[in-house]
C-alpha cells in the first residue's frame, strides 16, 4: 500500500509538472500557423570557433561561448523555447550557462521566447533603448510599419540597454552593438570575433533590413520619411561593416546548402564567403527601392 501511495504521489507530481509546463504563460504559442514555417527542426551546429547556431530552418538563434558563460542572440517564438534549450544541451551546455541574451528587434518572431529564456537562465537581456521599451511591454508599438500584423508576446522584465558602438563584454569575448534601425526603429545588429587556432574571423548577427509593411502603409508617404532615412543609413552602415561570416535573423538564400556543407566538414568554411555584409545590404537596398517604387 505504501508503494502504491508513493507511486500515486509521484505520478501526481509528474502530472502537476506537466500541467504547469503546458500552462506556462511565457511559452504559450503565438501565431502557430505563421510560426510553423519558421520552426523547421535544425540540428545545433558549431558555425566557427566559439560561435554556434541553436535555432531553426527559418529563424536563426546564435550562441557564443565565452570564458565566463554563454551569450544567446535572439529567442525565436515562445513555443520554440524548449527546442532552443534542447539544442543548447545537445552542444554540451546548459541553459543556466547563458549569462546574456542580446535582442535584434522587438518582433514576436525573434523576441517572443526571450522572457522564458531569461527566466530559465537567469540571464540579463540587452537591447537598444528603443527596442528595450517595446520588449518590456511585449510589443504593441503603434508606429511600427507592421503594427497591424504583429502579435503581442511576453514582456521582458529584466533589461538593460546598449548604446550604438558599445562593447558588451563577457569573459574573453566582446560583442559590439551596431544600430541598424529601419525594419524596426529599435533594431540592433551584433558583431564579435571568433577564432579557430590562429585564424580569427569577424562574425556579425544582422537584424532584418527587410522593408515590409502592413497593407496600406507606404514607405513613400512623407509622414514615414524617418523609416526610409533609417533604412538608408543602416544599409550604408551594413555595407561598410568588416564581416567574414554573417548570420541573418532569418536565414538567407543558400544558407541551407551552406549548413549541409558545414555539417559535412567541407572546407573552406561555406559561410566565410566574400563580402557577406555588403551583399546583405545591397539586397536590402534593392528591396527598399522596389517598395518606394510601389
Amino acid at each position: 500500500m505504501r508503494m502504491v501511495a508513493a507511486l500515486a504521489i509521484s505520478l501526481a507530481g509528474i502530472m502537476s509538472t506537466g500541467a504547469s509546463q503546458a500552462d506556462d504563460p511565457l511559452t504559450r504559442p503565438i501565431a502557430p500557423q505563421s510560426a510553423k514555417r519558421w520552426l523547421t527542426p535544425q540540428a545545433p551546429i558549431r558555425l566557427y570557433g566559439n560561435s554556434y547556431l541553436v535555432g531553426f530552418g527559418g529563424l536563426n538563434v546564435a550562441l557564443i561561448r565565452t570564458s565566463a558563460g554563454l551569450i544567446l542572440i535572439d529567442g525565436a517564438v515562445p513555443q520554440a523555447v524548449a527546442d532552443v534549450e534542447a539544442n543548447i544541451r545537445r552542444l554540451g551546455f546548459s541553459i543556466r550557462d547563458v549569462k546574456l541574451i542580446l535582442s535584434t528587434e522587438p518582433h514576436f518572431d525573434h523576441a517572443g521566447g526571450i522572457a522564458a529564456l531569461a527566466r530559465d537562465s537567469g540571464a540579463m537581456v540587452i537591447a537598444s533603448a528603443a527596442g528595450a521599451a517595446i520588449l518590456k511591454q511585449g510589443g504593441g508599438d503603434p508606429d511600427d510599419p507592421q503594427a497591424a500584423w504583429l502579435e503581442r508576446f511576453p514582456g521582458v522584465a529584466r533589461l538593460r540597454t546598449a548604446r550604438d558602438g558599445e562593447a558588451i563584454r563577457l569573459g574573453d569575448v566582446a560583442v559590439t552593438a551596431i544600430a541598424t534601425p529601419g525594419h524596426t526603429l529599435g533594431s540592433m545588429s551584433w558583431r564579435w570575433r571568433s577564432c579557430e587556432r590562429k585564424s580569427c574571423k569577424t562574425m556579425l548577427f544582422a537584424a532584418s533590413l527587410n522593408p515590409i509593411a502592413a497593407d496600406g502603409w507606404r514607405f513613400a508617404d512623407p509622414a514615414h520619411s524617418r523609416f526610409v532615412d533609417a533604412f538608408r543609413a543602416s544599409i550604408a552602415r551594413m555595407k561598410a561593416q568588416p564581416c567574414d561570416i554573417l548570420i541573418a535573423s532569418h536565414p538567407q538564400e543558400g544558407d541551407e546548402e551552406r549548413l549541409k556543407r558545414l555539417a559535412a566538414r567541407r572546407t573552406p568554411n561555406p559561410f566565410a564567403y566574400a563580402a557577406p555584409c555588403r551583399g546583405y545590404a545591397e539586397r536590402a537596398e534593392a528591396a527598399l527601392g522596389e517598395e518606394l517604387g510601389k
